[in-house]
């Protein structure tokens, strides 16, 4: 996968242009569901997002708040699925 600066700009455009937020308002550690910048359509985007542009599969048990709550820890749990494939 990509360097990890890499990678937290890729998901920080797409946050960005899929909920019409400043850029600069999301910043890697930004709680992007308690701070009302993604809702439920907006996770199911993201998924699709990391599966399809990413390839990375996420399974049912992983769609855990921790591994989605904020920049830093999308792209924590993508690096740690990339490195087990």
């Amino acid at each position: 996968m990509e360097n990890s600066a890499k990678l937290t700009e890729q998901l920080r455009n797409f946050i960005s242009e899929t909920t019409f937020t400043d850029k600069e308002k999301i910043k890697e550690d930004t709680l992007v569901f308690k701070e009302s910048i993604f809702d439920s359509l907006g996770f199911l985007s993201l998924i699709s997002y990391i599966e399809e542009e990413l390839g990375v599969e996420v399974a049912d048990d992983e769609l855990l708040e921790e591994n989605f709550e904020s920049i830093n820890a999308i792209a924590a749990f993508v690096t740690r699925k990339t490195n087990a494939q």
